[in-house]
């Protein structure tokens, strides 16, 4: 269930104060993670206020779509960072903080003196995590590097090529997000280390690193081997049936659905449910190495059956059989399930699910959702998205500093 908004912190990381000087969409989804599990975070921010604010349409000036639910949960602090007074607050912000989040350029953080030596020097124990396109001290540490930058140096854009046959990009900020998900693990991780030592951690995430180890994961494939081992007529690289032209939805009588016979049986199951003949006897998934290596011809199979049914008739037969099924949502499907909240400044909004769900100690009652609708959403939604600078005289007080000085 939703909470209310204004609700105090609750959550595992109920304790913890997270400042937060990320922009644009991988830091702050990194700590919107944080913040939904019950982090205090603070997001230092120009008085023009970060660019999520403006990425797309919204309700508000100052509230886009993206940014309704990116900055949910946290507190704003328009802070001036290169001013003596803006210096002095994100000091004490740092004294009092746990972690410190930054997707600056090396650079420019020691230009500003938020280095992690310089803030290790203010506080001992902190936990320290800073995000940039490349390793530190690479030749290009203090190169720019947007999403579109490190997909097309991470082998995205290769992958692409090999399926449609010129290089793509995902359409979809897929190393942001990726990365952020890295960097909100690795401080709970460095948190775990913190609480059984005592001892702080800086924490590097160079965007191109953890993308090269989340592309390699299966794409490394024959290649990994030395020497390297390659299927026949194929590189060494790729894992060959995500990288078939014929892996995507199959039509149906009335519309789309994504079936996927995953094991041999699922293969004979199918296609003796079709009427195809000797289906039991077909050498091309008589075990699970061959169903990968004839994914195309297997793929283009599935898909001359399936207009034979409609998109139910499949999901059905499918449910029965064992065999992964769904039917093809749109992204208007997605958002049409996410419950609504009001924003005492930008109106009723979506709000979008928290990717975990931490559940109470005693069990919770099933969910008896109706066929294809989402169950109802755990979003600790304790207050949201704040306008510019909301939270500033709030946090300069708690400081001890007087928010007339930030003027």
């Amino acid at each position: 269930m939703m909470t209310t908004a204004g609700e105090p912190a609750t959550g595992p990381l109920q304790g913890i104060r997270v400042l937060d000087l990320t922009r644009v969409v991988m830091g702050p989804l990194a700590t919107q993670i944080l913040a939904d599990q019950g982090a205090d975070v603070v997001v230092v921010e120009p008085a023009g206020g970060d660019t999520n604010r403006v990425m797309g349409p919204g309700p508000h000036p100052q509230l886009s779509g993206i940014s309704l639910n990116l900055m949910r949960n946290k507190r704003s602090a328009v802070i001036d960072l290169k001013s003596e007074a803006g210096r002095t607050a994100v000091r004490r912000l740092v004294e009092t903080s746990d972690v410190v989040v930054s997707t600056m350029r090396p650079r420019a953080l020691t230009r500003l003196g938020l280095d992690y030596p310089s803030v290790r020097a203010m506080r001992e124990d902190i936990v320290y995590c800073q995000a940039q396109g490349f390793p530190l001290g690479s030749p290009r540490a203090e190169e720019p590097a947007y999403d579109d930058i490190v997909q097309a140096a991470t082998g995205v854009s290769d992958i692409m090529l090999r399926i449609w046959g010129s290089p793509a990009l995902m359409p979809t900020i897929f190393a942001d997000k990726v990365c952020g998900l890295v960097m909100a693990q690795a401080i709970t991780a460095a948190l775990v280390e913190r609480e059984r030592t005592g001892r702080g951690r800086h924490v590097e995430v160079p965007m191109t690193q953890a993308m090269t180890a989340f592309m390699l994961a299966e794409h490394g494939a024959g290649a990994i081997s030395q020497p390297p081992v390659a299927p026949p007529d194929r590189p060494a690289t790729g894992y060959p049936r995500v990288l078939s032209p014929e892996r995507r939805p199959h039509p149906t009588k009335d519309g789309w659905v994504h079936l996927l016979p995953y094991h041999p049986e699922h293969y004979v199951a199918l296609f003796t449910e079709a009427g195809v003949q000797d289906a039991a006897d077909d050498p091309r998934y008589a075990d699970l190495r061959a169903t990968i290596l004839n994914s195309d011809s297997l793929y283009r199979d599935v898909r001359s059956i399936t207009p034979s049914r409609t998109t139910d008739e499949w999901l059905e037969y499918c449910r029965e059989a064992g065999i992964p099924a769904t039917r093809v949502a749109s992204l208007q499907d997605l958002v049409d399930e996410l419950e609504i909240a009001e924003h005492p400044a930008a109106g009723g909004y979506r709000v979008i699910p928290s990717m975990a769900t931490f559940h109470a100690t005693e069990p919770e009652p099933p969910h008896h959702a109706p066929p294809h609708h989402a169950p109802p959403r755990h979003v600790p939604l304790r207050h949201h998205a704040p306008l510019i600078g909301q939270d500033t005289g709030d946090v300069l007080a708690e400081l001890g500093l007087d928010p007339a000085d930030h003027h």
